[in-house]
């Protein structure tokens, strides 16, 4: 059996969604709420499981809070805004964990707005999903974590999708793009990585020509236009914080 662990703040539009996916996986769901201010805890409320309130510490941390008070060591992380399809529930439900050196990636099917995307950046996504605490964590980065794989570790795939229903509006996916952009310039200055010329100007050049002529965004239409074009922009602005913060404590 599983623990299934959901980080949440302000997801009242679509965490109903998430938790009426996952009925019937797990004898133990987790939220962690780091302040929701909508009713998202409300909603939470209506189900079986457990909430934990907490301050928000990073996407990596908030997660592995709820990890470490999971009841099972085989963790299925999923976001708020993911949903669990007929097909991958089937497969979870006969999955084999016996061996906790295994790491199970889930394919993932991204949606603007209410259009999937098949190319770009999010054509093939498969994010690593479901493991044992007893090997492995998330790391601590504040945005875009990983897990800490140890050598031992095998990947394996299953059956069925998650879909990912991550823009509620064009505004809002903009302004999602550009927090990103400086956690991630805190996370590259905190490692010592510098921005130089050629990073700030040929990074998102190089980023865009890759996922809309390469990775064939352009089939995608406006929308893939306008993520191949955000990922660019996304891209170039997170050089750009970093020079500030390289030139700030320069002083």
């Amino acid at each position: 059996m599983f623990s299934i662990v959901i980080i949440t703040k302000n997801e009242q539009s679509i965490i109903e969604k998430t938790l009426l996916s996952i009925q019937g996986l797990s004898n133990d769901i987790i939220i962690v709420d780091s302040g929701s201010t909508d009713n998202t805890i409300k909603i939470c409320e209506k189900y079986n499981l457990t909430i934990i309130q907490t301050s928000w510490e990073g996407y990596g941390e908030n997660k592995n809070i709820g990890i470490k008070a999971a009841k099972n060591d085989w963790i299925l992380s999923i976001d708020a805004d993911e949903s669990v399809d007929s097909t991958l529930k089937d497969s979870l439900l006969k999955l084999d964990l016996t061996s906790e050196n295994i790491v199970y990636k889930i394919k993932r099917r991204n949606f603007f707005l209410h259009k999937e995307i098949r190319y770009g950046s999010w054509g093939k996504d498969a994010p690593l999903r479901i493991f044992n605490r007893k090997t492995t964590l998330w790391n601590n980065t504040n945005v875009h974590e990983s897990l800490l794989l140890p050598k031992e570790i095998k990947i394996r795939s299953i059956n069925g999708y998650l879909n990912h229903h991550t823009v509620n509006s064009v505004y809002d996916y903009i302004i999602k793009h550009m927090k990103y952009a400086k956690l991630n310039a805190i996370n590259y200055h905190n490692s010592g990585k510098k921005a130089g010329v050629v990073k700030l100007f040929l990074s998102p050049i190089f980023n865009f020509v890759l996922n809309f002529f390469f990775r064939l965004g352009f089939l995608d239409g406006w929308e893939g236009f306008l993520i191949c074009k955000t990922n660019a922009v996304y891209t170039f602005y997170k050089y750009v914080f970093l020079r500030e913060l390289n030139k700030k404590h320069q002083l």
